[in-house]
């Protein structure tokens, strides 16, 4: 069972949270964005307030259990806009039901598979929460997904972001790592999806390099590079962010 958040009227607009996160992170983006369409944020399994049943999942699972949700909700040619491990899964939906979606957005996210050094960092990451726990694992995680320049006046947030990752249950936690460990190269997917397609990307991100961001460019109708900032461009640069993916949505409805 997937639990969501359904704000507004409209086009059907999907904001998909990432790693740690969960559907509250989009509530300043949903409620702006409620005037204009109907957005539906859900919990991944794991997350949040979904349940998850399973120890081993792939991308692929989590795909097909959201086309499912979709067709129990009746949510129609939605355009689907992924933060980080939401942009892995978004692009796993354009793969399943390409045709079907309206549009899609990767917000600090990759087609690319994990190289060699990735895998390994996802390796570590799993030997110290099955060593220390979720808690603190979201304690040593968070802050460093905001540039420096950013951290301070993040302050409250990352707390916010603290709370809410650690509702994160230990056994989502090291399915999805798994699931993005061993997820499979998307760029195809990216380059042949026939509707609109933003990229917004973090110069200071250290999760998504920006050199591997840049090579999605020449495929995205809307592509951006936040100066600055790290992994979270919703909160570093709220107001930019925004008016980046109003813009878009804006674009694909006129």
């Amino acid at each position: 069972m997937i639990a969501f958040s359904k704000n507004g009227n409209g086009p059907h607009l999907i904001l998909i949270h990432g790693f740690c996160e969960s559907k509250e992170m989009w509530k300043t983006f949903s409620d702006h964005l409620s005037t204009s369409y109907q957005v539906f944020c859900p919990d991944l399994p794991g997350f949040g307030e979904s349940l998850i049943g399973k120890e081993h999942i792939s991308l692929e699972e989590v795909a097909v259990w959201l086309y499912e949700w979709m067709e129990e909700n009746k949510i129609q040619h939605p355009i689907v806009i992924g933060h980080s491990l939401g942009g892995y899964v978004t692009l796993a939906l354009a793969e399943l039901i390409g045709k079907e979606l309206k549009g899609i957005g990767l917000f600090h996210s990759s087609a690319i598979a994990d190289d060699k050094e990735k895998k390994k960092t996802r390796n570590k990451t799993i030997d110290f929460i099955k060593k220390h726990g979720v808690d603190k694992f979201i304690e040593s995680f968070v802050p460093p997904l905001f540039s420096e320049q950013h951290q301070t006046e993040n302050e409250e947030k990352i707390r916010e972001l603290i709370a809410l990752g650690k509702k994160s249950s230990k056994k989502g936690l090291l399915a999805f790592i798994v699931a993005m460990r061993d997820r499979k190269d998307r760029m195809e997917v990216w380059r042949t999806f026939q509707g609109p397609k933003l990229m917004i990307a973090g110069e200071l991100d250290g999760a998504v390099k920006i050199e591997a961001s840049r090579l999605h460019k020449p495929y995205a109708t809307h592509y951006h590079e936040l100066i600055g900032v790290g992994h979270m461009g919703m909160f570093e640069e709220s107001e930019k962010t925004l008016g980046m993916v109003m813009k878009f949505l804006k674009d694909i409805n006129e």
